[in-house]
């Protein structure tokens, strides 16, 4: 009897429940992500103030506010591309600035391999030159060198609702949605443990982002993903996490579970964030007034 070949993407496991077609019961969650104390400011202006936060294995962790709030800013220093002035970003209780510490080519794709970020315009964070196919195999090969990576990139395809069709396709010959499926796809085609979606949806027509939002919701199923979203769009928030923080003028004004969060805000800008939603009888006079006494 001969063993079965070893798993060439290991940093995940290679089957889930879904995928045998059976029920398992799921352990505790654990903490996948934790930020402690994040400052980063530019010039006198503290962009990111004191913030911090945790995210469970698997879980679904919203961050809103209004621009400038300061949300974006954070997104970025939890994937690398910038640095925070303090602060610790611990993936699995392991420091990414420590386990960076050495610049070497495997260092750099570990961090990677840890968190992915899909960005609100998938156009301009694809290749134009370069087919739907040709972008998922680069990515594979880049971190798992030496493989057949046919099976997997065929696999990712199914996973975001594309095919054959579209795999021979450049970036401009799809459409908003299926560029968002394809960067979906990229972003997990190394099985990270945590996923940054900054304004993954705000781009797209309402329909296709109810499309890409189930899409979402089931790949975090199947995958065990957590997904952190960087939103202003409450609505996006109550469909799609499990807990969320409000942040204003870089700090953290209120947090908790989202049902709680949005039913019953505690604080005066939370408050307002919600009665800014337009719907029957709504006053923007009003909500100028409270902007202007808040």
């Amino acid at each position: 009897m001969t063993s079965p070949p070893p798993d060439p993407y290991p940093d995940s496991p290679t089957e889930s429940a879904t995928d045998l077609g059976v029920a398992r019961d799921r352990p505790p969650r654990g903490t996948v992500l934790e930020v402690v104390g994040l400052r980063r400011a530019y010039g006198s202006v503290r962009a990111v103030d004191e913030v911090s936060f945790t995210l469970a294995e698997g879980g679904s962790l919203g961050i809103v506010g209004e621009s400038g709030s300061g949300k974006t800013t954070t997104a970025r220093i939890v994937v690398g591309l910038e640095h925070a002035d303090s602060g610790q970003v611990r993936v699995h209780a392991q420091d990414r600035a420590a386990r960076g510490a050495g610049r070497g080519r495997e260092q750099r794709l570990r961090r990677a391999r840890e968190i992915q970020m899909v960005f609100q315009d998938p156009f301009l964070s694809l290749d134009p030159r370069t087919s739907v196919g040709a972008v998922l195999r680069d990515t594979l090969r880049l971190h798992f060198p030496g493989t057949d990576h046919a099976r997997r990139t065929a696999e990712l395809l199914d996973q975001v609702g594309l095919g054959t069709r579209e795999a021979a396709a450049l970036p401009r010959q799809l459409s908003g949605g299926q560029r968002q499926r394809v960067a979906i796809a990229r972003a997990l085609a190394v099985r990270p443990a945590v996923l940054v979606l900054d304004e993954a949806v705000a781009a797209l027509d309402v329909s296709v982002q109810a499309q890409i939002l189930n899409l979402l919701a089931d790949l975090r199923e199947q995958t065990g993903t957590a997904y952190l979203f960087i939103t202003h769009d409450l609505g996006v928030v109550r469909c799609v996490t499990d807990d969320v923080i409000v942040m204003r003028h870089g700090r953290v004004v209120e947090s908790g579970s989202t049902a709680s969060v949005l039913t019953d805000p505690q604080h005066p800008y939370t408050r307002l964030l919600l009665d800014s939603v337009p719907r029957p009888g709504w006053d923007p006079r009003r909500i100028a007034e409270a902007r202007r006494a808040l």
